[in-house]
């Protein structure tokens, strides 16, 4: 006794679709119950199935590293990638993304090139009031201290604009 056309086509890697159709070409043979003999149906596969007609597709390796890639977020990868393991990573990615999206609808996600110009317009906003404070502060300061006003406006000037210089040594990074 044989195996059903679906066990077949698990064991064959193909679908019962596929099974039935050699069936029906007469490429492969079924018993009399309806079975498949494996050992004997991958012989008659193999000598009466052209490999001209089938088509490869190339997977661009771009696609397997993003496949792999996924498979190692979720945990499930275990080296080498089969048809079932790039199926979990489509439908992990698919999570993901309906995951962002959410997230996006209910605002919890801000666009990135918007929000780097935010700071952006913040840090010109906060050098701005930086290099305008020695004027407005300056004369009280001098009153208070009881020196020169201009002297004392000239080295405020000098040390908020060295400070700044060193902040603008800073570079953001956006990635983390």
């Amino acid at each position: 006794m044989g195996v059903s056309i679906r066990e077949y086509a698990r064991r064959r890697g193909v679908s019962d679709t596929a099974v039935r159709k050699a069936i029906k070409q007469g490429r492969i043979t079924a018993e009399a119950d309806g079975s498949i003999d494996v050992e004997k149906a991958n012989a008659d596969w193999k000598r009466n199935t052209s490999t001209v007609r089938q088509k490869v597709k190339a997977v661009p390796k771009s696609a397997v590293e993003a496949v792999e890639e996924t498979l190692k977020e979720s945990g499930s990868h275990a080296g080498g990638t089969t048809f079932m393991q790039a199926r979990t990573a489509n439908e992990v990615l698919k999570a993901q993304t309906g995951r962002v999206k959410l997230k996006q609808l209910k605002g919890e996600l801000i666009d990135r090139d918007a929000a780097i110009a935010h700071v952006f317009r913040l840090a010109r906003q906060e050098r701005d009031a930086w290099t305008s404070w020695p004027s407005r502060i300056s004369s009280q300061m001098a009153a208070d201290l009881e020196v020169d006003a201009h002297k004392l406006h000239v080295m405020l000037e000098r040390y908020v604009r060295e400070h700044l210089s060193e902040l603008a040594a800073i570079k953001p990074n956006f990635r983390e």
